[in-house]
């Protein structure tokens, strides 16, 4: 799964110009430990050339109580298309989100060490996600998920998920396919040549720590 992750670019031109967008709905701002329930940047497949925000944690438009995407902040590629809570998404309601590394949690003996994993270019990248629009409270929630694929090479040794990332060619599929074999042709595992990862420290344990330091190797 994907439960933690960070997204620190602030240079608004260089987003546009990176996911070819029009429009930014809201101040950047460095944001190192992100956790459910927060709202998160994304690119909506309805506004594909608009960054705008959605609450990390997916509410199905059908859900009784909002709280329920509390549970729902990963959506498994393999199943994706069979699950309740996310079929429909899947097939009309996709998009990116934006981030700029992600953390993850190896189990030894003893202790759980938690890793930072990041494109070796430190480039902001795109997680693919679902989303939905829950309009039973006062206002309408736009809420979303990660979608998640098996480990490639780099983070097999580290967990045994990660979070489906996609390169400029699947982003534009992503956002723009309908025929559900071509959505499922991007939801692999990213190439490990591109990517690097160290641990870190139990800092990003708390969601209170936001401080940058989060990111020092230990």
């Amino acid at each position: 799964m994907c439960g933690r992750y960070g997204y620190t670019n602030t240079n608004k031109e260089k987003i546009k110009k990176a996911f070819r967008l029009k429009q930014i709905t809201f101040d950047l701002v460095p944001r190192y430990n992100i956790t459910p329930g927060q709202d998160v940047p994304v690119i909506l497949n309805e506004t594909p050339e608009e960054l705008t925000l959605a609450r990390w944690g997916l509410v199905p438009f059908w859900a009784k109580e909002e709280k329920l995407g509390y549970k729902m902040i990963n959506a498994r590629s393999e199943t994706i298309f069979e699950k309740p809570a996310f079929r429909t998404s899947i097939k009309k309601k996709r998009c990116l989100i934006l981030a700029d590394f992600f953390f993850e949690w190896q189990k030894t003996e003893d202790k759980k060490q938690p890793f930072c994993i990041r494109l070796k270019s430190q480039e902001t990248l795109a997680f693919a996600g679902i989303w939905d629009c829950w309009e039973k409270g006062e206002n309408a929630l736009v809420s979303c998920s990660i979608v998640t694929c098996g480990p490639n090479r780099l983070m097999k040794p580290i967990h045994d998920r990660m979070p489906v990332i996609l390169d400029s060619k699947g982003q534009s599929q992503w956002l723009a396919e309908s025929e559900p074999e071509k959505i499922k042709e991007v939801l692999t595992p990213f190439s490990p040549a591109l990517m690097e990862t160290y641990p870190v420290s139990t800092m990003v344990n708390s969601p209170s720590n936001q401080s940058k330091d989060i990111l020092n190797p230990v």
